[in-house]
């Protein structure tokens, strides 16, 4: 490769000097850039780009250093700055998932809302006796037997409380099944 010398500077002047100095530096450049990028594919592209400006710019660019030590550390800050760039692009697509998240969070807040406001008000239609059951039952998680028991009641008359008022519920409530199926698992099973 002919250089030309000004002062210890130099700068690539032909197509043969560029092809020279590919075919020199290329394959360690790659496998330098791979330390770094850990995928040979975008290590050869960062040393692609590297040449590319460096062939393109060669009017205007003039060594004072060793070629070699210029495009291995232009090869080290293009891959710093790629993995940079993905870090950054990554860190934008978590910060918007976790704000994503919030807003489902705040809506799926406002549905739960509306269906407990919609739930008690359903259960308070129910008859007195009946709805006395269901919340022994559901909110206060007593069994049959001590519903019963507290109630003066036979635990066949909790049983058949128990589903007419489901039946109800589920009656009245038929628009937010899917909603209160994943919401309250267990809230309508016998």
């Amino acid at each position: 490769m002919e250089e030309i010398l000004t002062h210890n500077t130099f700068k690539i002047e032909t197509k043969k000097d560029f092809n020279e100095l590919f075919n020199k530096h290329y394959s360690n450049l790659c496998a330098y850039a791979n330390n770094f990028m850990k995928d040979v594919d975008a290590s050869e592209e960062i040393v692609q780009e590297v040449l590319f400006k460096l062939w393109t710019n060669k009017e205007t660019t003039i060594f004072t250093s060793s070629i070699k030590n210029y495009l291995f550390r232009a090869v080290r800050n293009a891959s710093l700055n790629f993995l940079k760039h993905i870090n950054i692009r990554e860190d934008y697509k978590v910060h918007h998932e976790n704000e994503r998240q919030d807003e489902l969070s705040s809506e799926d807040v406002m549905i739960v809302s509306e269906l407990e406001e919609k739930i008690r008000k359903t259960i308070d239609q129910l008859p007195v006796e009946r709805k006395k059951v269901f919340l022994l039952s559901r909110y206060e998680g007593l069994k049959y037997k001590e519903i019963a028991e507290k109630l003066e009641i036979s635990v066949s008359t909790v049983e058949n409380q128990m589903v007419k008022a489901l039946k109800f519920l589920r009656k009245e409530l038929a628009d937010y099944l899917p909603f209160l199926f994943l919401l309250f698992n267990d809230f309508f099973k016998n």
